[in-house]
């Protein structure tokens, strides 16, 4: 298994990056999420990688971050759910609305990404409730263009905070996901953990 690949930028565009490793060169199949957050050509770039071997069909699919993987391979693991729904996802949001999404059951913004209608939306909210419960979509690996994150570290730092207060992760979650509906523009992690432990003494 190829668990990520590690060289120069050759060339890339918003389905694909190809990467020089040593002189063997890796076409990546990569979500709009990572193309956007790829350097320029020539310069080192690191992808997480997930290897796709079927009987008739060999690719690789890269990503920006270790949780763009995750959520990856738990909707792959989903059936008539492939590679090419998945990355379609991801290129539509980012891992943490997705999750969010799911465990909320909210169908109506799932039929935002392309090739999802309604019964599709209703069987990713049965089959990936359970998964997306525990799947860490909050701590994640730096940007690959060396940039930040600023949501998703908040998000990260009020998670931690709030279980150190001693809620529960699901408990914290379900707290911040509720904030974040309110007001999805907050990236301060200290007002963003205030607001949701608030939220969670009220549920």
């Amino acid at each position: 298994m190829i668990a990520y690949v590690s060289g120069t930028l050759v060339d890339k565009d918003p389905e694909t990056a190809l990467v020089d490793v040593n002189g063997l060169g890796y076409r990546v199949h990569v979500p709009t999420s990572t193309y956007k957050r790829l350097p320029d050509t020539d310069e080192d770039v690191t992808l997480h990688t997930y290897h796709y071997l079927r009987e008739d069909k060999e690719a690789l699919y890269g990503f920006a971050t270790k949780a763009e993987l995750r959520v990856f391979e738990t909707m792959t693991d989903v059936s008539r759910v492939g590679p090419k729904l998945a990355l379609s996802a991801l290129s539509s949001m980012q891992p943490s609305e997705l999750r969010d999404h799911v465990m909320d059951g909210d169908t109506s913004r799932l039929t935002e990404i392309s090739g999802v209608g309604s019964k599709t939306a209703d069987r990713l909210v049965v089959e990936l409730r359970d998964s997306f419960a525990d799947l860490d979509v909050f701590e994640d690996s730096a940007p690959i263009s060396g940039g930040s994150d600023a949501r998703a570290e908040a998000r990260a730092d009020a998670l931690k905070a709030l279980t150190e207060l001693g809620l529960s992760k699901a408990d914290a979650e379900r707290a911040i996901r509720a904030v974040l509906r309110d007001d999805a523009a907050i990236q301060s992690a200290d007002e963003l953990t205030q607001r949701a432990l608030k939220e969670s003494q009220q549920q």
